[in-house]
């Protein structure tokens, strides 16, 4: 990593005017940090609900972000697409400030209540810096004990009427992504990428092309490969992953069907961890 790199990564993680959220429907909007995106789904003056919270040291820009589109008005809710340390890390904060609750999935329940650990980073993986680095991505369990609910069995999503939440494990064994059958918008949460989810040089100039899981931190790529098929059974006309830009339109949906015909091909490494 050269040091105009290095240097660029300083400015965008320390630059909070630039903590400022896009939209892309009237009541979707998204905040790309560092390495992953939050969403905000709800329309200005409306009630909201948050979307996973990025990593740790965080939550300052993502206030910054959420009081830009909602003022002071706080989310009625945090849902977390999984545990990984880049979804969660500011959760806690983020709730205790705004004295709201959380929701993953109950196979989740264990990793964010201290009860158990994620499976290390897997750097043999290779596709960029991102998964040489992945060894000291934290794996530890978060311990948001009486801050975090079980999402209700029935695929509903609290506060969300008109969504629903759909199990998408692989790349964790309690992963979700949130489907809306009236605009056929998903948000997939790591599920699949928008971006090359292990390239740094990706994360910096993204270009927009549909990837499958981050594979470092993918466990079981059989359940990844079930996954992304189901995905692509729902026919998105949107997609807004946990890693990348959104997509939408016909190349997205090509991509899509060509991934999840051709995943061991396209998304499984040829090496990785046993």
């Amino acid at each position: 990593m050269d040091q105009e790199h290095i240097d660029k990564w300083k400015d965008l993680e320390h630059d909070l005017d630039h903590a400022i959220p896009e939209e892309v429907l009237p009541d979707i909007a998204y905040y790309r940090t560092l390495v992953v995106n939050v969403i905000m789904i709800g329309a200005p003056n409306e009630d909201w609900v948050l979307i996973d919270s990025g990593t740790r040291k965080y939550h300052d820009r993502i206030l910054h972000a959420c009081e830009h589109r909602y003022g002071n008005k706080p989310p009625q809710a945090i849902i977390l697409t999984h545990g990984h340390f880049d979804h969660i890390g500011s959760a806690k904060k983020l709730a205790e400030y705004w004295n709201v609750p959380i929701y993953i999935h109950e196979n989740e329940m264990d990793f964010v209540t201290g009860k158990k650990e994620y499976p290390p980073g897997d750097p043999t993986v290779g596709g960029g810096m991102i998964s040489l680095l992945s060894t000291i991505f934290p794996t530890k369990p978060e311990h948001l004990e009486g801050l975090v609910t079980a999402l209700p069995n029935d695929g509903s999503v609290p506060f969300l009427k008109d969504w629903k939440y759909i199990e998408t494990p692989g790349h964790t064994v309690g992963h979700i992504s949130l489907f809306r059958e009236k605009d056929r918008l998903l948000i997939a949460g790591d599920a699949i990428s928008t971006e090359k989810p292990e390239s740094s040089w990706a994360v910096l100039f993204p270009l927009q092309h549909v990837y499958g899981p981050p594979a470092y931190f993918t466990e079981d790529w059989m359940s990844a490969e079930k996954t992304v098929k189901k995905l692509a059974d729902l026919d998105p006309d949107m997609i807004i992953a946990g890693h990348g830009l959104p997509m939408e339109g016909e190349t997205m949906k090509k991509e899509l069907k060509k991934l999840a015909d051709n995943f061991m091909e396209q998304a499984i490494p040829k090496h990785k961890r046993q």
